[in-house]
């Protein structure tokens, strides 16, 4: 089992910024990617950013160049930099872990943090 702890969620005006943090732990062999994606009220669950092992990262067209995503390894962390937050991107965003435990790959998932960009 791997849990994974989300934080960094709020209210935010429109042009702000938000930090999400990702901490997973348990009974983690190797990761192979963690990720952020988000569901908003009436809508299917999409993908928000990732990072891989190796580095390498992918965006949502419509993040790419406000949201920064990145990886701490060591500390099995994923961090998502929110910048000139707009109200579409309001959602609860949940953190995906994507590895190895004792058995096949398989994903785990956090339990979502609410981001709300109003004013």
């Amino acid at each position: 089992q791997v849990q994974l702890v989300e934080s960094g969620g709020g209210l935010v005006q429109p042009g702000g910024s938000l930090r999400l943090s990702c901490v997973a732990s348990g009974s983690i062999f190797a990761t192979y990617a963690m990720g952020w994606y988000r569901q908003a009220p009436g809508k299917q669950r999409e993908l928000v950013a990732d990072v891989v092992s190796g580095g390498g990262t992918g965006y949502a067209d419509s993040v790419k160049g406000r949201f920064t995503i990145s990886r701490d390894n060591a500390k099995n962390t994923v961090n998502l930099q929110m910048n000139s937050l707009k109200p579409e991107d309001t959602a609860v965003y949940y953190c995906k872990w994507r590895g190895y435990t004792l058995g096949p790959i398989h994903d785990y998932w956090g339990q979502g943090t609410q981001v709300t960009v109003s004013s």
